[in-house]
C-alpha cells in the first residue's frame, strides 16, 4: 500500500481502468446482490414472525426488526462477503495471471509503478461502488421482508410500514456506510495482494484466489465485530 500511494501515475492512466472496474464490480454484481438480499430480508421477516407467534409483542415489530437488522448487519456484511467471493477472487486471478505471464515485469521495465496502476483503480472503484451496492441491498432486503409478509397475510401493509417508521435511528445508516467502506478496502487490498505476489503456475494461482476469498472473509468478519464494538459503545 505504501508503494501504491507513494508514487502514483498520472490520473489519466487511471480513468479508463477505474471506470471498467466500477462497471465490473457494480453492474456485474448487482443481480446476485439483489437476489441474495431479497431472500435474506424475506427469511428474516418470516422467522421473526414465527418467533412472535403467541407473544404479546406487536406484529409491526417485524418491519422494525427487518429494517434495523438489514441496515446494520445484513446489507453491508452479507453483500461484502458475497463480493469477496465474486470480485475478490477475480481480482486475485486477474492480477496473478498478469504476474505469471510477465506482463507486470514488462510494465516495470517501462517505468510504470505497477502496484499503483493495477491496485489503485480497483481500490477507488471498490470504495465508491460497494457502498452504493450496500445501500441498494438494504432497500431490496427491506422489500424482500415486505413481499414475504404482506402478500402472504402475516401482517397488513399499514403494520409493516408502521414498523419501518418506528424507532428509526439515523446513526444506523452511518454505521452501514462505515462498514461498507472498511469492507470494500479489505476485500480489494487483500485480493490484490494475493494476486500481485503470486508465484508458480496455475495451481498456485488457484490457491491465491482461494486465499484471497478466505482471508477477506475472515478479516471482514473481524472488522465487523470491531466496528460494532466501537460504534455502539
Amino acid at each position: 500500500m505504501r508503494t501504491v500511494f507513494s508514487r502514483p501515475e498520472k490520473f489519466s492512466m487511471y480513468y479508463r481502468e477505474t471506470m471498467r472496474q466500477m462497471n465490473d464490480i457494480g453492474v456485474g454484481s448487482l443481480v446476485i446482490v439483489c437476489l441474495i438480499m431479497i431472500f435474506m430480508g424475506a427469511v428474516t421477516a418470516v422467522q421473526f414472525a414465527y418467533q412472535l407467534d403467541g407473544t404479546l409483542v406487536p406484529v409491526y415489530y417485524i418491519g422494525y426488526v427487518v429494517r434495523d437488522i438489514t441496515i446494520i448487519e445484513l446489507a453491508p456484511t452479507i453483500t461484502c462477503l458475497v463480493l469477496a467471493g465474486k470480485v475478490g477472487s477475480n481480482m486475485a486471478a486477474e492480477i496473478g495471471g498478469m504476474r505469471q505471464k510477465e506482463h507486470i515485469d514488462a510494465m516495470e521495465i517501462m517505468g510504470v509503478n505497477t502496484a499503483a496502476y493495477l491496485i489503485l483503480p480497483r481500490l477507488i472503484a471498490a470504495v465508491i461502488v460497494i457502498p452504493l451496492l450496500v445501500s441498494i441491498a438494504a432497500f431490496v432486503g427491506i422489500g424482500g421482508g415486505y413481499l414475504s409478509t404482506v402478500p402472504t397475510g402475516l401482517m397488513t401493509n399499514e403494520e409493516y410500514i408502521l414498523g419501518l417508521r418506528s424507532f428509526f435511528v439515523d446513526f444506523n445508516v452511518v454505521m452501514m456506510f462505515v462498514k461498507a467502506f472498511v469492507f470494500a478496502f479489505i476485500l480489494t487490498t487483500v485480493s490484490c495482494f494475493q494476486g500481485y505476489f503470486v508465484k508458480g503456475g496455475s495451481i498456485e494461482l488457484g490457491q491465491a484466489s482461494t486465499q484471497a476469498v478466505v482471508y477477506s472473509d475472515i478479516l471482514i468478519l473481524l472488522a465487523d465485530y470491531v466496528i460494532a464494538i466501537v460504534l455502539t459503545s
